[in-house]
């Protein structure tokens, strides 16, 4: 691969706050730069702001400010987000920044000076909101891009020579089919150039809000071509330094630019036929992604349907919306965006999935083999899933890579975490927690097999998912005793590289399993927003996560106070304070040989499985109890039953003679819930 990967965003408009929309595009350009640098890439991450065009000056007017402490403003808000959500851009470019201005105006005097650009006057309809020159008839007629009326316009203009340019763009197409991606946006770009293309109008002389035109200070440059040209200034066109003019020659031309749909002309029609002009190379690749669809209707500031993304952020944090993005919606079509489907999402693949897998595999890690990675024996009698999880591995990678490379980030996710069900199962069948009682050599070496599996199939598939869900996976990585995951080169990646004997640092949570109430904290959230838009756009300090994890081994209660004396054998609160009761879900069951009353259950804590034995075999089938949910006494003492720890106690009633009743709940409770 090339030793420099330069991946750009497009700048957003500052004329409203950011929203969820923005941080689609931006999310998926953070995940490819991060995996770009995992590759040993050079890699250089562009993001910003447009900040200049008649909306903006509107827009400022309407809310009585300059326009440039409107943009400083709203700006802030973008670059703050950003910065929330650890976003790795290397540069921000804003189009109202001295560096940006006088590197625009070189690129215009050298499309000028090539004799593509000349006076002229435009007469016709020209659309406020998305900055477009409309080919429509009559003062008022749509604009074809959002339907809002446009205005006509009667003003002196600078042309740039687009329709001698056609020829070369169809062949550009052409010849380098992945120069515009995905194929349906590219047959439209095709389709639009073959319709015929009309000289385009570059500068505005009605308004000044915006770069001069160079020896002509009465235009100002059309806001497009000085927003496009963001992509080259911001790494040092037109500079006269020398550090600046090595960058470009380093980085330009961009291997990536991300865009949404809707600007799809303006970066595959406009921008090209300037480089051309301009004489400068073409970016590899123009990729556009679909729309985020909210009750099936476009996210937009008039329809009041617009999500912002801090709600989710305050919720259930960043790397919960960057895998629900980039999991379930398919990169270049549109997707659809709910609070259930987001939840629901996260406690399957992230609470349920990824981060059970890690808790379970390093706790029994932790507890069998204090902490160290086993050696798994070559002597031990091997069983199918041994080999099955080492060989789905190696092709997840492989796929994985491959998919990651084509941005088919849905899919690539699918299969990594196809590896995480797998070893669930492999779990599950192999039941290293009834091994873990036995202290026999060869029970002893299964185990020790079984939870290397595990750990090594945990470790390829966090190094995977690193660039979309970085906090997560770095947590995980150093729980496994690997350091800083952004170090690990990821081209190496391949089975076994789990080193034995290493060892695992503190495990704790990663991923605290979310309630239905997450969703109405979101949903009144964006409420609130919508009735007081002029609220503060900083989280509020008395936001709290959805779910605060709990471990309770490692929990230490406060000193309690000495409890007073009751009457009538009562006891008072702080006696029954130190009884933690939660709710937990039986993943598994099965009868204890030897023991006609006891089953072996695992229950999910929500936080960690844990092993509990419970005298019910009387009243309940193992196969029955499968995913119901039942009351535990989380804090009591481990004890031993018939060889087996059991970590807690299951709460029941038992009437005198009458056979177990197991506590339970008429409404659904999430896993992990304390009872008070």
């Amino acid at each position: 691969m090339s030793n420099k990967f330069y991946i750009t965003t497009p700048i957003y408009y500052v004329n409203a706050r950011p929203h969820i929309g923005h941080a689609y595009t931006t999310i998926a350009c953070d995940a490819v730069a991060r995996r770009q640098r995992m590759l040993g890439a050079d890699t250089h991450f562009l993001t910003g702001t447009d900040e200049h065009g008649q909306k903006i000056e509107r827009a400022a007017q309407a809310a009585g400010k300059t326009p440039q402490q409107f943009t400083d403003e709203v700006s802030a808000q973008f670059r703050g987000l950003w910065d929330r959500m650890g976003i790795t851009y290397d540069d921000y470019i804003r189009t109202t920044e001295e560096r940006h201005k006088k590197r625009v105006q070189e690129l215009f005097r050298r499309i000028r000076d090539n004799g593509h650009i000349y006076k002229g006057t435009y007469t016709g309809q020209y659309c406020v909101f998305d900055e477009l020159y409309v080919d429509a008839v009559g003062p008022g007629a749509p604009c074809p891009e959002c339907g809002r009326p446009t205005e006509t316009v009667k003003e002196e203009n600078y042309f740039f020579k687009l329709s001698t340019f056609a020829d070369r763009l169809l062949d550009l197409y052409t010849q380098h089919p992945d120069f515009i991606r995905p194929e349906t946006r590219r047959n439209e770009v095709m389709s639009f150039v073959r319709g015929g293309l009309r000289d385009l109008s570059i500068s505005r002389s009605t308004f000044s809000w915006g770069i001069p035109v160079p020896d002509d200070p009465k235009h100002v440059i059309y806001v497009w071509l000085d927003a496009l040209a963001n992509y080259i200034t911001a790494i040092g066109y037109g500079s006269s330094h020398k550090a600046a003019q090595e960058a470009f020659q380093k980085y330009w031309p961009a291997d990536l630019q991300m865009i949404g749909k809707e600007i799809v002309r303006f970066h595959c029609v406009y921008w090209p036929a300037f480089l051309m002009a301009a004489e400068l190379p073409m970016p590899k690749s123009i990729m556009a992604h679909g729309w985020l669809l909210f009750e099936e209707s476009k996210m937009s500031k008039s329809r009041g349907n617009i999500v912002r993304t801090e709600t989710i952020l305050d919720v259930l944090g960043a790397d919960a919306l960057r895998y629900f993005l980039l999991r379930e919606v398919v990169f270049g079509q549109d997707g659809s965006f709910s609070f259930d489907a987001l939840v629901q999402r996260y406690n399957a693949d992230l609470a349920n999935g990824l981060g059970n897998l890690a808790s379970r595999t390093l706790t029994m890690i932790t507890r069998y083999f204090h902490g160290e990675v086993p050696y798994p024996s070559a002597a031990v009698s091997q069983k199918a899933g041994d080999s099955a999880i080492p060989e789905s591995a190696r092709r997840v990678i492989g796929e994985c890579n491959s998919l990651f490379e084509q941005y088919q980030f849905s899919r690539a996710l699918e299969m990594a975490w196809g590896l995480v069900a797998a070893v669930d199962k492999y779990i599950v069948e192999n039941e290293p927690w009834a091994l873990g009682e036995k202290q026999d050599e060869e029970s002893r070496s299964r185990l020790a097999t079984i939870l290397y599996t595990s750990a090594e199939a945990l470790r390829i598939v966090t190094a995977l998912a690193h660039p979309v869900i970085p906090d997560a996976t770095s947590k995980i990585w150093t729980q496994l005793g690997l350091g800083d995951i952004r170090k690990f080169p990821l081209s190496d990646l391949k089975w076994g590289q789990l080193q034995l004997g290493a060892k695992l640092g503190n495990v704790e949570p990663v991923f605290p399993r979310a309630d239905k109430s997450a969703i109405e904290r979101m949903q009144k959230m964006e409420e609130q927003q919508r009735n007081n838009p002029s609220a503060t756009e900083t989280p509020s300090a008395a936001a709290q996560p959805v779910a605060t994890p709990v471990n309770t081994q490692a929990a230490v209660a406060p000193a309690a106070k000495p409890a007073t004396p009751l009457p009538d054998g009562k006891i008072g609160i702080e006696d029954f304070a130190k009884v933690e009761l939660r709710v937990g879900q039986v993943k598994a069951a099965e009868k204890v040989k030897g023991a006609d009353k006891l089953l072996r259950l695992e229950v999910d804590l929500g936080t960690e499985i844990r092993q509990v034995v419970a005298g019910i075999a009387e009243s309940y089938s193992p196969e029955l109890l499968i995913g119901r949910k039942v009351v535990i006494v989380a804090n009591l003492a481990p004890r031993k039953l018939r060889g087996l720890e059991s970590n807690g106690m299951i709460v029941a009633a038992s009437p005198e003679g009458g056979k177990a009743v197991l506590a339970g709940f008429l409404e659904d409770v999430p896993v992990g819930t304390r009872l008070k």
